[in-house]
């Protein structure tokens, strides 16, 4: 009986073995097979700011995401399983962008799309690359993003917009040979990476081209009276000011120009692109100029556009919804074509993306830097107090 007893034990024990290995086998999400056999939602995180000066565009990103997100489920999902969007607020903070980079990695998402802000997306890297997770900044142009200080890629980093030593170069070229200016003059936030680093590549470009900076002036984040240093660049007869800012800031600055006499053009670049900018500056912003990633008129997107305008009643606040669906086309693609949902597998992938077809066109990936080769930008200016095409910059 002891005996009998004995090898029944024996034999269940085996048996609840190989259960455990088949259990063990069928858990993990990292394999193609296991990511197609899945009925699991594919969870795709956004780090987007919700409140604060920058909603305007979180809001129209969050947006054109489940817009997108509708109609790849509505069609059968990505390798039949749903699309799920968890998207947490970030209020364009630093501090908040770890927070809530560290929340979506606790939530198991597939990759991050997000942030916008470049200081956000920096530090919001420094967590998700420890994780191996990937992260997807939309309007990020700071070259730090996807790049080490030692020049080496951020594995698990991308971006879909162009990068500000391009943004500033076009600013610079646009100047010189559009508006055929020689002195310039500029006033940035020496508490924004953006405003930094777009102010430095300008300068070399612009001084380069055979240009003139006799003005250069700062101010702090938060800070709203810039008088002083106006008046400062109206006394070096700037004709150009140039302004790399967000729209809070460029529509106070170009108000309180025009209201201490300065008479010159004014330039600057993404970060402009709201309607605040004009409600802000009103009539000193007619005629001011701003380099963007894409536009409302663009024809490549006319189709998105209505589509969108006719779910929201109301146009997207560009370009960072657009950039938002590029990098949602990134994922899908990747784990199409991979099979697969595990971060180092889509992650390889992406690095050598090649003429993928995303929203603004065909896309390709530089596996050095992890930013797309050849993006467009757009020249857009202010006329009769709105926003209107100008012209376009293709290439590097």
């Amino acid at each position: 009986m002891l005996k009998k007893t004995k090898k029944t034990l024996a034999v269940l024990l085996i048996a609840l073995f190989a259960l455990s290995l088949a259990a063990c086998g069928s858990s993990s999400s990292s394999t193609g097979t296991a990511a197609t056999e899945s009925k699991e939602p594919i969870k795709i995180g956004h780090e987007v700011a919700l409140t604060g000066g920058s909603s305007l565009w979180g809001q129209s990103e969050k947006q054109a995401l489940e817009m997108e997100i509708e109609k790849i489920n509505a069609a059968g999902g990505v390798l039949g399983r749903q699309l799920e969007l968890i998207a947490y607020d970030n209020k364009a903070d630093q501090t908040e962008g770890v927070n809530v980079a560290k929340r979506l990695i606790g939530d198991k998402v597939v990759a991050i799309i997000g942030p916008a802000q470049s200081g956000v997306g920096i530090a919001a890297s420094s967590v998700t690359e420890g994780a191996k997770m990937i992260l997807i900044g939309t309007t990020t142009t700071n070259t730090k993003l996807t790049v080490n200080d030692d020049g080496s890629v951020k594995p698990y980093t991308f971006r879909t917009c162009f990068i500000d030593p391009y943004q500033g170069k076009v600013a610079a070229t646009f100047a010189l040979n559009s508006l055929k200016v020689t002195k310039a003059a500029v006033l940035m936030d020496v508490g924004s990476d953006y405003s930094q680093g777009l102010s430095q590549y300008f300068k070399e470009t612009f001084v380069a081209g055979g240009g003139t900076i006799v003005a250069d002036e700062a101010f702090r984040s938060e800070e709203l009276d810039y008088r002083a240093q106006l008046g400062k660049i109206k006394d070096a007869g700037a004709e150009l000011l140039f302004i790399p800012t967000m729209q809070k800031e460029a529509g106070l600055a170009m108000k309180q120009a025009k209201d201490l006499g300065l008479d010159c053009k004014f330039l600057g670049g993404d970060g402009w692109a709201s309607k605040e900018l004009i409600e802000l500056g009103g009539a000193a912003t007619e005629g001011a100029f701003y380099v963007n990633i894409a536009s409302l008129q663009d024809p490549t997107i006319a189709d998105w556009v209505k589509e969108y305008a006719a779910k929201y009643k109301m146009d997207p606040v560009m370009p960072n919804p657009v950039l938002a669906v590029d990098a949602l086309k990134m994922i899908v693609n990747a784990i199409e074509n991979t099979k697969s949902t595990d971060s180092t597998t889509l992650a390889e992938y992406m690095s050598n993306m090649k003429d993928v077809q995303v929203l603004t066109g065909k896309l390709t990936m530089d596996p050095k830097t992890h930013n797309p080769i050849d993006k467009p930008a757009v020249i857009e200016t202010v006329k009769n107090g709105e926003f209107t095409f100008y012209e376009s910059f293709a290439g590097k």
